[in-house]
């Protein structure tokens, strides 16, 4: 209550303590954030997408997270989108009153054409945004799957103040944080704890889909220059090779590198590398032993 008058370093510690609190708070959401990655994972398997609604800083969280998952994974842009209150132009400067109409999160729905294959998350720290309770609203009417990430209570949740809400919702998780440090202040802890779920849904999602070898990306697209180093090294880093043959394989694997690395790990050629990442539905390990997903 007196952080006004502290000093600078008695402000950066009482904030670092409100922060630590933050993980452990999603920690007891990870039955939850688990559902949440299954009903995730079955849409991609079935060509479904994960679609985020948020509004302000919950919004650009959402896009932030979606933007990231094609370099990274190397998925295409449609597969996992975000959706904010008041169009791009909200991603750089806020859009006073874009989140104040349901019909709003029902019409960015309807744009993105939703269907019963996808998956949509909407991102309130307040519970009660009426852009993303529209939007989640029209998805469940539509036939897809809905989560819902709060920083409320779950008690909140299931009041009878939000009935309409949770009734639609498939899976809602709630890492109760507690107060901000400065009063309303979202951006600060409820955004970071927004922040690890997103990151937590989509990365084990990846995971699941044999996006990750050990703990390295490997679906990754060389359309840079960076990405074309990473990918050597994570051909060296696997597989032992030096940085000439690691470019040697990628070169003959077409610049695909879970082909390069099959080719190298199980001594096998371009084309029986490929057969093998087939029948192991894209999970390299099982790749490298011959065996289909389903031994894994």
């Amino acid at each position: 209550m007196d952080i006004d008058a502290r000093s600078v370093e008695e402000v950066l510690r009482i904030i670092n303590t409100e922060d630590k609190k933050v993980a452990l708070a999603v920690e007891r959401e990870l039955a939850y954030i688990g559902k949440a990655v299954e009903l995730v994972v079955r849409a991609f398997k079935d060509g479904g997408r994960l679609l985020y609604a948020g509004a302000g800083t919950s919004g650009r969280l959402g896009v932030l997270d979606a933007v990231e998952c094609p370099p990274t994974y190397g998925v295409p842009f449609e597969m996992v989108q975000g959706m904010i209150a008041g169009g791009e132009k909200a991603m750089f400067r806020a859009q006073e009153g874009a989140e104040d109409k349901e019909e709003n999160g029902a019409r960015d729905i309807d744009e993105r054409k939703v269907t019963a294959k996808d998956v949509v998350c909407g991102i309130a720290a307040s519970l009660r945004t009426p852009y993303v309770i529209g939007a989640v609203k029209r998805a469940k009417e539509l036939g897809a799957k809905t989560l819902y990430v709060t920083t409320n209570p779950r008690s909140k949740m299931y009041s009878p103040e939000f009935a309409e809400v949770a009734k639609v919702l498939d899976v809602a998780i709630c890492p109760e944080v507690g107060p901000e440090v400065i009063m309303g202040s979202t951006r600060m802890k409820s955004g970071t704890a927004q922040k690890l779920v997103l990151n937590m849904i989509t990365t084990t999602a990846m995971v699941r889909l044999g996006k990750v070898y050990e703990n390295m990306m490997i679906d990754l697209q060389m359309t840079n220059l960076k990405l074309k180093e990473r990918a050597k090294r994570v051909v060296m880093t696997i597989t032992g090779v030096g940085y000439d043959e690691a470019a040697q394989y990628l070169e003959k694997a077409d610049g695909h590198v879970k082909t390069a690395l099959v080719m190298i790990k199980a001594r096998v050629g371009k084309d029986e590398a490929r057969q093998r990442l087939e029948r192991a539905d894209g999970f390299v390990r099982a790749a490298i032993e011959g065996k289909e997903y389903n031994a894994l």
